[in-house]
């Protein structure tokens, strides 16, 4: 059986064997983490603002999959990992310690910042963005004392690698916010999000296209995949187009069609750069390639897709949604107007204004990769770096009794 469920019967997916591929920077993805991901999250759906609490964490613990904790030798305590993103528009953390072949959440965060508020136009990280964000890191500092995490990693990827005043801004967060930042490149967030997305590949193709659409870039990764479970990745990239910097350039959501066009547009002649060098659209002709996104855009217009009244992870991550499927709801989100949007339980009023640059990227997307069906990821980054740390410790694997 495949390792995504399907919402049309054509729809097949492919498990992840017990073997393991070397990417590139000397990592090894296993698959036996892959496989075994222990891994349910409360809600953190494009229509739950503010902060995660701890009783959603605790919610998150009693839905998700039985695992058994990795023992700690006697007199060890057990370990805990902690994995913090911060992207253009959202701050996520989530701290988890290692389960047989994975890992389990103990705890979850994630809230708006929108730090790469202005930054299309400034190039600048805005204080009032800042500031918002540096809130948010101190309530991630604080979780992370609370759970004695002993392990973390915590990331900056789109607007603070873009903007001039980056550097600064670390400085501060270190200083006010109590997390030190680490600011990774776009083939570093290719590789995290790789990793964090494993769990979801389907065998039964030979590659795998793998998208996420942030705020200010868009990662791409093209892999291979071989019968023995090998992950190759093959290129990668990231793009200067983003959901926030497209929306500023077009003022948001008002767009009419033919900004709508205007923003897909701009993206096509950048993945068709990618496309020249990797030739994918021939792979796809012969029904090889499995094409996989983890941006939120993805994951929101899944729950639009599916009906959803509120946004569910647990419906939406690993579902197949295929070709004509996906054009419907871009074609229907087209018409809804910024107050449809913002009062849409999968969407909200603090993300309203990137759903339509998001699903312009998408189109580009499905324009230029014609594939006939779309995997939905809601992983990505964070599980990708609680896997790595995991694994490096060795952390993951049940210890002989």
């Amino acid at each position: 059986m495949g390792a995504g469920r399907s919402t049309s019967p054509a729809s097949t997916g492919g498990g992840l064997p017990g073997a393991r591929g070397r990417l590139p920077g000397g990592g090894f993805l296993l698959a036996s983490v892959a496989r075994g991901l222990c891994l349910d999250r409360a809600q953190e759906g494009a229509g739950v603002y503010g902060d995660r609490s701890d009783a959603a964490s605790a919610d998150a613990r009693a839905r998700g999959r039985p695992g058994h904790d990795a023992k700690p030798a006697p007199g060890e305590a057990a370990p805990v990992y902690a994995a913090l993103d911060l992207g253009t528009n959202n701050c996520r953390l989530l701290v988890a310690r290692p389960a047989a072949g994975g890992f389990q959440v103990i705890d979850a965060f994630s809230r708006i910042v929108r730090l790469g508020e202005g930054i299309g136009r400034s190039g600048q990280l805005a204080e009032g963005a800042m500031a918002r964000t540096i809130d948010a890191l101190r309530v991630c500092a604080a979780k992370m004392r609370r759970r004695a995490t002993t392990r973390s990693r915590c990331v900056a990827t789109g607007a603070c690698r873009i903007a001039a005043n980056g550097g600064a801004f670390l400085e501060r967060a270190a200083r006010e916010g109590g997390v030190a930042l680490e600011i990774i490149d776009g083939e570093e967030e290719a590789r995290l999000a790789v990793a964090g997305a494993s769990g979801l590949f389907d065998f039964d193709h030979r590659y795998v296209l793998i998208f996420d659409i942030g705020g200010a870039s868009v990662e791409l990764t093209w892999l291979a995949l071989t019968p023995g479970g090998g992950v190759e990745i093959i290129d990668s990239t990231s793009l200067a187009c983003g959901v926030a910097t497209l929306a500023e350039r077009y003022d948001g959501v008002e767009a009419d069609g033919r900004a709508f066009t205007s923003m897909a547009g701009e993206v096509g002649p950048l993945l068709d750069r990618f496309e020249a060098a990797n030739r994918i659209r021939p792979v796809i002709d012969r029904a090889k390639v499995q094409l996989l996104g983890t941006s939120g855009t993805t994951t929101t217009l899944a729950g639009i897709h599916l009906g959803l009244a509120r946004y569910d992870r647990a419906q939406v991550d690993g579902i197949r949604i295929a070709r004509p499927d996906l054009i419907d709801v871009v074609g229907r989100v087209r018409t809804m107007d910024r107050n449809r949007l913002a009062q849409h339980g999968c969407i909200g009023p603090q993300r309203a204004d990137w759903v339509l640059p998001g699903a312009a990227i998408l189109q580009a997307i499905m324009d230029c990769w014609p594939c006939a069906a779309l995997t939905v990821a809601d992983r990505g980054i964070r599980d990708g770096i609680l896997r790595q740390l995991i694994e490096r410790d060795g952390a993951g694997r049940p210890r002989a009794s």
